[in-house]
């Protein structure tokens, strides 16, 4: 398997690092893209570095480089998550407007007819915000903002990342044990 995971300007950087570290260990390949106000982010929000970022992918592409191979209907992967989803990228990719990396290759992934999930990250939600959510739930998008299940009764942050986390594997059929069932 192999997916695109791409990483925008919201406050929540840390569900795209733990992402990549649960793909990482389960063997996933992954191609990351990240735009700039992401990694603003990632120095803000964490302790991470963009090198070590980088090298919990298989692959990277810089989010102007719309020449790399994620652009492109040819580029064979499985589907794509973009953790966090910024409402301007959410814009862009309901828009069709593929000004960046990122807005490019989720545009291709729907024209490609793969799946596409935005962890969407923002609060409140305008009445713009959400008709651009339902366009893009219209045409299969899964919108999966980090809404934490307290039936599983976390008992750290880490546990919250990780449901949301794994709600995002679940959408792929990747096993994991990063929160327990309802119900188990």
């Amino acid at each position: 398997m192999k997916l695109i995971i791409g990483m925008t300007g919201s406050t929540g950087i840390i569900y795209g690092v733990r992402i990549l570290e649960v793909l990482k260990q389960c063997n996933i390949q992954t191609h990351l893209v990240i735009t700039e106000w992401a990694k603003k982010c990632l120095a803000m929000e964490t302790d991470y570095k963009l090198d070590q970022l980088k090298s919990l992918a298989t692959e990277y592409s810089d989010d102007s480089n719309l020449a790399s191979g994620i652009s492109s209907g040819t580029y064979r992967h499985d589907g794509m998550i973009v953790i966090p989803c910024s409402m301007k990228t959410l814009s862009s990719i309901a828009n069709g407007y593929d000004e960046t990396l990122v807005a490019r290759a989720a545009g291709v992934t729907l024209k490609e007819s793969r799946k596409l999930v935005l962890v969407t990250r923002e609060t409140p939600l305008t009445a713009i915000n959400l008709e651009n959510m339902l366009k893009l739930a219209r045409l299969g998008v899964v919108i999966l903002p980090p809404v934490p299940g307290f039936y599983t009764k976390p008992k750290s942050i880490e546990q919250i990342i990780d449901h949301a986390v794994g709600k995002c594997l679940d959408q792929f059929n990747i096993d994991h044990d990063l929160y327990k069932r309802w119900g188990t």
